[in-house]
């Protein structure tokens, strides 16, 4: 019944219907995202053709249908046929007296999953609380610099002597400088423009802008999925998120040999971020070929102020998350020497303002 297909699309728990012979009769939604495998390729399939490692998920399944007995395995680790590995918890059940078409039910709960929903909430919250702390310290600042600016331009018209107004003008200077540093710490704080736009659009932008910025001295690959409809969101802030975050993957490959940042797309289905589950999302992917991120910053590179560079500001990678998260979605990254991928999450199915 399709009312019932529809509710197993709209499961977070991966689910693969089994018939007798331990062939596929049905996947989910999320358990083609996770194999990352579609229906239409894997019916009729033998369930040992959808990973490379087999052995031990066969066996337990051929035990739960011999015996008719339902059983889980905690932890089991499974080798995607794109190389991919994956830790899962299994649940196998059977079904009726086992003569259906559907002989055994296989739920799948990726373990790494549940730990990055917990390290993404806690993202971002310390997003928000970062946010706030920002806030209450700009107000502190821009007060008082307010005032050494306006006291400096008085003093200015009383010198005598005009030699000493530069000692003024440095005043008033260094209170600009402080306070636009303390504008950009906020990030932008106008409303969003949320209007639909299509994501390909904003990335070949940017794309065409860092083409021009590193005069052609690096490979810029595209990997789009052109089915992906259209989302609501700023184009403007959009544009600034995805820059600041290839500017700093174009500035990590500035000294690696056939530098390559690819930009690609992808729908992502029943994703969580924060306490919401989505059922569709646009993923974003910034992949560089750079030396990576040190371990000791992963954690901290969305803080203000931490950079890896000595002439970096360390707003650029805030001001993206910021960005992002006003849309309703999610920024986050993972690293390693020679792969450092920056992946953006966006709602699809609401507006967000």
């Amino acid at each position: 019944m399709q009312i019932t297909r529809d509710i197993l699309d709209n499961l977070s728990t991966s689910i693969i219907a089994l018939d007798g012979e331990l062939k596929v009769v049905s996947l989910n939604s999320s358990c083609q995202d996770l194999l990352e495998s579609s229906e239409g390729r894997a019916l009729g399939q033998p369930v040992a053709k959808l990973v490379a490692n087999a052995g031990a998920l066969v066996e337990a399944l051929e035990r739960v249908r011999n015996e008719r007995s339902p059983t889980s395995r905690r932890g089991m680790p499974l080798l995607l046929l794109s190389g991919k590995e994956i830790q899962t918890d299994l649940i196998m059940t059977p079904v009726g007296d086992g003569r259906g078409d559907v002989n055994l039910l296989l739920e799948l709960q990726p373990v790494d999953r549940l730990l990055k929903i917990s390290r993404e909430e806690s993202l971002v919250n310390a997003q928000a609380i970062t946010q706030e702390m920002i806030r209450g310290l700009a107000h502190e600042i821009k007060n008082p610099l307010g005032g050494v600016r306006g006291a400096a331009q008085l003093l200015a018209r009383e010198l005598p002597d005009e030699g000493l107004a530069e000692y003024t003008n440095i005043i008033i200077r260094e209170a600009d400088r402080l306070r636009d540093l303390v504008d950009r710490l906020l990030g932008p704080n106008q409303q969003l423009k949320n209007k639909p736009l299509n994501v390909h659009e904003v990335l070949e932008y940017v794309r065409n802008l860092i083409v021009a910025e590193s005069n052609n001295q690096l490979t810029l690959a595209r990997d789009y999925d052109p089915s992906l409809p259209e989302i609501f969101g700023d184009r403007a802030q959009l544009v600034q998120a995805v820059l600041n975050i290839v500017r700093n993957a174009l500035q990590a490959c500035d000294e690696t040999v056939q530098a390559k940042i690819t930009l690609r797309t992808r729908p992502q289905r029943q994703f969580t971020i924060g306490t919401t589950r989505h059922r569709l999302l646009c993923r974003m992917d910034i992949e560089d070929n750079g030396p990576g991120i040190p371990a000791d910053m992963l954690q901290t590179i969305f803080m203000p102020m931490v950079t890896g560079r000595a002439e970096g500001t360390g707003l650029g990678l805030t001001i993206a998350q910021s960005i992002i998260t006003r849309h309703g979605g999610l920024l986050e990254c993972s690293s390693e020497p020679g792969k450092t991928l920056f992946s953006i999450y966006l709602p699809m199915e609401t507006q967000h303002v």
